[in-house]
C-alpha cells in the first residue's frame, strides 16, 4: 500500500477546492444580508458552460471568466427581484432557477459536448514557490486558485472589520432596525445576492476551465451548489469555517482517489459519492452542538463544550425572511 505524497496530496486540495471556496464565500455574503440563493447548482452548471463556450468562441479565458460571472449575476438578479421587491418565496423561486438553468445549459451546450478547449495555465508565485513545502503546495498553481486563497481573508476582514460589512450583518439579523437608523436593506440585498451570484459564477468557469476543464454530460459540476449551501450551515455562516469545510470536502474528494488503489475490492462509486454522505453527517453533528442540551450535557467537560461552541454557528435572524418596510405595511 503507497501513501500519497504529503505535498501532492496537500496541493491537489488546494486546487480541488477552488469552485468550492469560491461558490461559498459568495453563498456566505448573500446569506449574511438575509437571502438564501438555491439557485447555485444551476447557476454554477450554466456558467460552466458559459464561460467554456465564450472562451472557446473567442480564444479568450479572461471573456470566458466575465460570461460566467455575468450568467451568474443575472440569475441572481432574477432571484433578489422576485424575492425581495415582489416578496416571493426565497427558497421556491431559488429551486425553479436552479433546475430552469441546469436544463438550459445541457441544452445549449450540446453542440459544444466534449470539445477541447482552453485551459487556465499555471502561474507560479515568483520567490513564494521556493519556500520549503508550503511553495509547493501554496504557491505554484494558477491565478483562480489564488483568488480562492485571498477571498477567505478578504471576506473575513470585510464582514468583520469594516463599515459596509457592519451595514451586511445588520441587514440580515434586523433589517426593521436597520432601515430605521437610515441604512435601507433592499437595495443593500439586491447587491450582495447579485454580488454572490457572479461568485457562483466565476466557480462554474472554474470548473470548466480548470478543474474538470471541458463541457458535457455530466459535467462534473452536478451537486457542487448544493454543496455549498450545506458548507456554508457546516461554517455557521463564517467565512474562516465556511472555508475549512470546503478543504475538508476537497480533501474527502482527494482521498477518495487513494482508497480506490488501497481497496480495490470496493466499487469505486462508493469512494467517489462518500464524501457527500460525510458531509451530510457533519452538519448533523454540527447542528447537535448548537442545541443548548448537548452544552449544558457537556458542563464536566468543558474543553469537549468550548470545542462544540467553536462549531456551532446561528443563522442571520431573517435569513430566508420576506422583508416588508414599515412604509408597505
Amino acid at each position: 500500500m503507497s501513501f500519497p505524497d504529503p505535498v501532492i496530496l496537500f496541493a491537489g486540495v488546494i486546487s480541488g477546492a477552488t469552485p468550492i471556496v469560491i461558490a461559498s464565500m459568495g453563498e456566505t455574503i448573500s446569506e449574511k444580508s438575509g437571502v438564501i440563493n438555491l439557485s447555485l447548482d444551476g447557476t454554477i452548471l450554466l456558467s460552466a458552460m458559459t464561460g467554456f463556450v465564450t472562451a472557446y468562441s473567442s480564444g479568450s479565458l479572461i471573456m470566458g471568466f466575465l460570461a460566467a460571472a455575468a450568467t451568474g449575476g443575472m440569475i441572481a438578479s432574477i432571484l433578489a427581484v422576485l424575492s425581495i421587491y415582489l416578496r416571493q418565496s426565497q427558497v421556491a423561486v431559488g429551486f425553479v432557477l436552479t433546475l430552469l438553468a441546469r436544463d438550459i445549459a445541457y441544452f445549449f451546450g450540446s453542440p459544444y459536448s466534449r470539445l477541447p478547449g482552453p485551459q487556465v495555465p499555471s502561474f507560479h508565485l515568483p520567490l513564494l514557490k521556493d519556500i520549503f513545502f508550503f511553495g509547493d503546495v501554496f504557491f505554484q498553481h494558477n491565478l483562480p486558485v489564488y483568488l480562492s486563497l485571498a477571498s477567505v481573508p478578504f471576506f473575513i476582514w470585510y464582514i468583520y472589520h469594516t463599515g459596509p460589512g457592519l451595514k451586511l450583518r445588520s441587514i440580515g439579523e434586523n433589517p426593521d432596525a436597520s432601515y430605521a437608523r437610515g441604512v435601507n436593506p433592499r437595495p443593500l440585498r439586491l447587491f450582495y445576492v447579485i454580488w454572490g451570484g457572479a461568485m457562483a459564477g466565476i466557480s462554474g468557469a472554474s470548473f470548466s476551465l480548470l478543474t474538470k476543464p471541458g463541457w458535457g454530460h455530466p459535467q462534473g459540476a452536478e451537486g457542487t451548489g448544493w454543496i455549498v449551501l450545506a458548507i456554508v450551515i457546516f461554517g455557521g455562516w463564517s467565512p474562516l469555517k465556511v472555508a475549512v469545510g470546503a478543504y475538508l470536502f476537497s480533501f474527502l474528494q482527494v482521498m477518495g482517489i487513494y482508497f480506490q488503489e488501497w481497496f480495490p475490492f470496493i466499487p469505486s462509486q462508493v469512494f467517489q459519492v462518500a464524501p457527500f454522505p460525510l458531509m451530510i453527517f457533519t452538519l448533523l453533528f454540527v447542528n447537535l452542538t448548537s442545541k443548548e442540551s448537548v452544552l449544558i450535557l457537556m458542563e464536566e467537560r468543558p474543553v469537549i463544550q468550548k470545542i462544540l461552541k467553536a462549531l456551532s454557528g446561528n443563522p442571520p435572524a431573517s435569513l430566508g425572511k420576506v422583508y416588508e418596510p414599515e412604509s408597505s405595511k
